[in-house]
């Protein structure tokens, strides 16, 4: 198994900024993208990563971008590190396979959200309120239960912590109705489509979330990543049941791990065995091959 690669450098380029996963580099007119194997959980970044994580995350997210290309124009620009810029042609080893070029855009500040089953967050405010971001479901549903309808349920984005669920009557106050309508009929639509492919692969979509910016003539493009199992809650259908949290493609086997620590939460968190890791990578690159229908290639 190769080695986690836990954050960039590349001489000669501005130093990146940082997200959670991704290191983001300024080119000017355009953006690099590089997925590194970094995992967090409880809002922690952890040790020592999920080797080949960020190949997977990229491998994924240009597939969905592809496949979805003619519902709505993404950010891609090219994929193919032997075709990165002359600039780049050094770092080539490492960018291979985890780093994207793309375009420009300005974000939009919530993070598009479409739930197909009751789950996570979703679950905690039915079960105080009956509802999910003003969305009145029926009484007496199950956690992990298939709703009656796809629903759309915003939220705003955070750079640090948990993003906070809104109604869609507020993202209409703070983004523009028409803008705010636009993203929930996307939303909505690759979510039906992404669902109904993945289930046809034995696994259900239980949840997803999309991000969106504007172009520099206004136009709606889809950036960041696409329905991978850091931003969708994957579910195999031959386990799934109602009445509890079915097993996931996500990062189940870390949380339970820090869950079984007693760990407060609060960095440093524990270190993740190697056990661990490797079971977090074989469920990420099962995944990535039923989803995709080719062999993952490190």
């Amino acid at each position: 198994m190769a080695q986690a690669v836990l954050e960039t450098s590349l001489p000669g380029l501005p130093l990146p900024r940082r997200g959670k996963v991704r290191d983001v580099y300024d080119l000017g007119d355009r953006v690099l993208l590089v997925a590194t194997d970094r995992i967090s959980a409880f809002d922690a970044v952890l040790s020592p990563g999920i080797p080949d994580k960020g190949k997977i995350l990229t491998g994924l997210s240009n597939f969905w971008f592809r496949r979805f290309a003619g519902v709505v124009p993404n950010h891609l620009l090219e994929t193919d590190a032997a075709r990165f810029p002359d600039a780049l042609a050094r770092h080539r080893d490492l960018l291979s396979g985890r780093a994207v070029l793309a375009r420009k855009c300005r974000v939009v500040p919530f993070e598009c959200v479409a739930r197909g089953y009751l789950a996570g967050s979703g679950w905690k405010d039915y079960r105080k309120t009956g509802a999910i971001c003003g969305h009145r479901l029926p009484a007496g549903l199950l956690e992990a239960d298939r709703l009656p309808e796809p629903i759309f349920t915003p939220a705003t984005k955070a750079e640090t912590g948990h993003d906070e669920n809104v109604s869609f009557d507020a993202m209409a106050r703070g983004a523009g109705d028409a803008l705010a309508g636009r993203l929930r009929d996307l939303t909505l639509a690759l979510y039906r489509g992404a669902a109904a492919y993945a289930e046809e692969r034995g696994i259900l979509l239980a949840d997803t979330k999309f991000e969106f910016g504007l172009n520099e003539a206004g136009e709606v493009v889809w950036i960041d990543e696409a329905l991978t199992p850091d931003s969708s809650r994957f579910w195999p259908k031959d386990t799934w049941k109602s009445g509890g949290s079915p097993p996931s493609y996500d990062k189940q086997f870390v949380r339970d791990f820090l869950e079984g620590t007693g760990w407060n939460k609060t960095p440093p968190a524990p270190v993740l065995p190697p056990d661990v890791v490797a079971g977090t990578r074989a469920r990420y690159v099962e995944a990535f091959e039923k989803l995709t229908g080719a062999p993952f290639a490190a």
